[in-house]
Parts: C-alpha cells; sequence; structure tokens
C-alpha cells in the first residue's frame, strides 16, 4: 500500500509538471511535448498495472477498454489545457482585472469539461465491469482520481485566483 501511495504521489507530481509545461506549449518545440506526453502515459500505465492486480486473462480485456477511456480522456485534458492558455493562467493573470465576459467563458467552458468528465466516467462504467470486476474498476476509478487530485493540487497551488 504505501509502495502504492509514494507511486501515485510521484506520478501526479511529475503529471502535473507535465500538464502545466503542455499548457506553455507555445514556448516549447511540438516534437519535445509529444516526447512529454508519450512519457507521462508510459508511466500512468505502469503505475496502473502495477497495482490493478489484473489475471492475465482480465489485462488481455482490459488495456483496450484503458486505451480507449486514455483517448478520450486525453481529448479532455487537451480541452482543460486550452482552457489555461486562454485564461493566461500560465503567465501574469493575477495581475490583471478579468472582464466579466471573460470571466463567464472560462466558468462556462470548465463546467462543461467537468461535467463531460464525468459523463466519460460514467459511459466507461460498463465497458469496464464487462471485462473485470467491480472491485477492480473501482480501485482503477480510485486510481484515475488520486492522479487527477494530485494533479488538480499542483495546479490550484500554481493558478492564481481572479481579481
Amino acid at each position: 500500500m504505501k509502495k502504492m501511495v509514494l507511486a501515485s504521489i510521484v506520478l501526479g507530481i511529475f503529471l502535473a509538471m507535465g500538464i502545466t509545461s503542455m499548457a506553455m506549449a507555445e514556448r516549447q518545440p511540438a516534437d519535445n511535448m509529444q516526447i512529454v506526453r508519450e512519457k507521462i502515459q508510459a508511466d500512468k500505465k505502469l503505475l496502473i498495472a502495477e497495482n490493478m492486480g489484473l489475471t492475465e486473462k482480465q489485462a488481455a480485456a482490459f488495456w483496450p477498454v484503458y486505451a480507449s477511456y486514455q483517448k478520450e480522456l486525453m481529448q479532455l485534458n487537451n480541452r482543460s489545457i486550452k482552457l489555461i492558455q486562454f485564461y493566461n493562467y500560465a503567465g501574469d493573470f493575477g495581475s490583471a482585472k478579468v472582464s466579466d465576459s471573460h470571466a463567464q467563458k472560462v466558468l462556462e467552458e470548465f463546467l462543461t469539461i467537468e461535467g463531460d468528465r464525468q459523463k466519460l466516467r460514467q459511459s466507461y462504467l460498463p465497458k469496464f465491469t464487462k471485462v473485470i470486476p467491480y472491485a477492480k474498476v473501482l480501485r482503477y476509478y480510485q486510481l484515475e482520481r488520486k492522479i487527477e487530485a494530485v494533479i488538480s493540487f499542483d495546479l490550484a497551488a500554481k493558478i492564481p485566483l481572479a481579481n
């Protein structure tokens, strides 16, 4: 259990740094960003594999569903990155006053992304439970939430409050 928690924290921090770096993609070549993304995905998959306890048969059925889920999750993450860029969190946002119209656009997109994230989890529940038992699906969703929590914590520390 300690190994899982430590691995989750380390991976989460790495993921958060990667996502923050992606938010500043304009400053880095596209090839570097693709390398970072591939590294993040490989590390995340390793963490999931080490903590799921899947049988060979379960693993054979789980990984294709996982890959499909991750592809859709990446689309949501890309939208979040674009939102951060739009809101200029990565730059000097904290020093400028935000207009109501700009704040409205950000809030609407943020809430839409969060709603879509929940819909994604719900839509994949039957797909995951078809290939692995509910207890293992719960474990997988817990692992995903732990990773998301660390990323959210890191972003919250880096993104200033709106003025």
